[in-house]
């Protein structure tokens, strides 16, 4: 599968994938009773069941788009456990998927907000096959690694940690099967919300304007209500993970691995990243480093959005 040319690059080692397709079948839920019983997914009646070496995916789409999603959720699995080598241990268990058709299958059967495209609910991740020029996975794609990081991994994370790696692995580039960690793909949330983002250049007006919110304050989850900022707080959250990731060659890289498998609090960004207010004016122009290279993109490819 050959796409448009990528909006930022990372070397990063591709990593190979041969996803292992096993039988279909029709699957239903089976009944659990008791207050403390085992959350149960959510799974429609009339779904297929897709068992890959790490995931059962239940799903309404068809066969074709179902082995899609089968063979980007293994990558992203492959591409997870590389990433985080040192600090999560490896698995053969097999979580659990749900995949709509569409978009308005999704949403009649939303148990979360309003506006969530996808959502993680354990022991479920549900997600839809998108449609359009949009990449078809990467709503499921953000979804697992939030499984990914609780149910393997076990990391408790603040929500500008686990959003952010999220993000920044949702976001990547899927090509042949294989996805490449913070390469990033234009045409995935939230991604392609980068131009609107609209920083000016001067952090403090950002930051009264609310375009911009301060480290401390994303860090601590005191920022603005997200419910109004939605698109600003993922774009944050991404942003954020890929500066840590990438900025300077890799330089917070490692750091940043540590801070997450130690629960990613302020006191430890502090101590293994550095001084909030140091960081924070190096991601600013990180940012704005982000925003014009989306914009050169779109201005090149004739893309309003």
């Amino acid at each position: 599968m050959t796409r448009r040319s990528i909006l930022t690059s990372a070397i990063v080692a591709s990593l190979a994938l041969a996803v292992g397709l096993v039988a279909w079948q029709r699957t239903r839920p089976e009944p659990v009773s008791g207050a403390a019983a085992t959350p149960v997914a959510r799974i429609p009646a009339n779904a297929t069941l897709l068992e890959t070496p790490h995931y059962h995916i239940h799903s309404t789409a068809t066969a074709t788009q179902t082995q899609q999603v089968a063979q980007a959720v293994e990558s992203l699995h492959a591409a997870y456990m590389g990433l985080f080598a040192a600090h999560v241990q490896p698995t053969s268990k097999r979580m659990t998927l749900v995949l709509f058709a569409d978009r308005e299958e999704f949403q009649r059967n939303n148990q979360s907000r309003p506006w969530a495209e996808a959502y993680y609910l354990r022991p479920a991740c549900y997600a839809y096959y998108g449609g359009g020029k949009e990449n078809p996975h990467h709503w499921m794609l953000h979804e697992t690694v939030h499984q990914l990081n609780t149910e393997v991994a076990g990391w408790r994370l603040p929500a500008w940690a686990n959003e952010g790696v999220a993000g920044y692995l949702g976001a990547s580039w899927l090509e042949d099967g294989v996805l490449t960690p913070g390469r990033s793909d234009p045409d995935t949330y939230p991604i392609w919300w980068l131009s609107r983002m609209k920083l000016t250049g001067s952090l403090h007006a950002d930051v009264d304007a609310v375009r911009f919110i301060p480290l401390r304050e994303l860090l601590e989850g005191r920022g603005p209500g997200i419910d109004r900022h939605v698109n600003l707080y993922y774009l944050h959250y991404w942003g954020l993970t890929h500066f840590l990731f990438h900025y300077e060659n890799g330089r917070y890289a490692s750091a940043y691995k540590r801070l997450l498998a130690r629960g990613a609090s302020t006191p430890d960004f502090e101590r293994l990243i550095g001084p909030i207010g140091e960081i924070e004016e190096a991601w600013y122009a990180y940012m704005l480093d982000a925003i014009a290279t989306m914009q050169k993109y779109e201005a090149e490819n004739g893309i309003e959005r």
